[in-house]
This record gives structure tokens, C-alpha cells and sequence, in this order.
């Protein structure tokens, strides 16, 4: 009983650990990365534009450049679509929502993929919502 016990306990600490980061970069808890963005969902109205800063949070020791590639759903637009953070840059990044005065009224998704010079890619979602003018 008490060896089943302890099997059960072990897979669970492994289950929640995980295996793999999931945080870009390595796999050193120290040594990666995540994104942020300013706002989860930015109201943008029909026709405007609006700023959303992304920033990478470093872990102590990452240092190393980062390619941000920026999508978002058809209707709206995302300008620059890829940015290269250096090690020695702020990091944070600003991009330009842009919503175009037929665009449709409601949400949408814009994608942020943030690949490290080695290591694994990391990714974050936020929501821009079109609005009347």
C-alpha cells in the first residue's frame, strides 16, 4: 500500500512539474523568457489605430536576442509583423493595431511568437476589440 502510495505521488509531482519549459529559451528555470503584453484586450475603434507594447520578461541569465513575429486575424492588422529584440535592448516592443473603418464590430485575436537565437519559441495571445467610431 505504501509503495502504490508513493508511485501515485511521484506521477503526480511529474504531472505537474512537466517535462519540457514553457517559457522560451532553455530549460534552466533562470535561463528563459516570457512574453507580456500591455493590456490583454485593447479597444481599437473603426478606422484608428492603437499601440500595444509586448515586452519580454528575461529571466536572470537569458541573454540573448529574441525574433517577435506578430500576427492577427483577418480584419485587422498588426504593423511591424517581426521585430528582432537584442540581448542589449529594452524589451519592449511596440506595435501598431490598426483597424480599418469597414472592419467588422467585435473581437479578435492577435498572436505574438517569440523565437530565442537558440532554445525553444514561446507564445502569447491577446484580444483587440474593433469598436464603433
Amino acid at each position: 500500500m505504501k509503495a502504490a502510495l508513493m508511485i501515485v505521488m511521484a506521477l503526480t509531482v511529474a504531472a505537474v512539474s512537466g517535462c519540457a519549459s514553457p517559457r522560451g529559451g532553455s530549460m534552466s528555470s533562470d535561463e528563459g523568457f516570457k512574453i507580456a503584453a500591455s493590456t490583454f484586450t485593447k479597444d481599437v475603434k473603426q478606422g484608428d489605430r492603437q499601440t500595444v507594447t509586448v515586452s519580454l520578461k528575461r529571466d536572470k541569465y537569458f541573454k540573448q536576442d529574441v525574433t517577435l513575429e506578430v500576427t492577427a486575424t483577418s480584419g485587422i492588422s498588426v504593423e511591424p509583423s517581426k521585430v528582432v529584440v537584442k540581448a542589449s535592448e529594452s524589451p519592449d516592443v511596440q506595435f501598431q493595431v490598426k483597424a480599418p473603418k469597414d472592419a467588422a464590430l467585435g473581437e479578435y485575436l492577435v498572436h505574438v511568437v517569440a523565437t530565442p537565437k537558440t532554445g525553444n519559441p514561446t507564445s502569447k495571445d491577446f484580444t483587440v476589440k474593433v469598436v464603433g467610431p
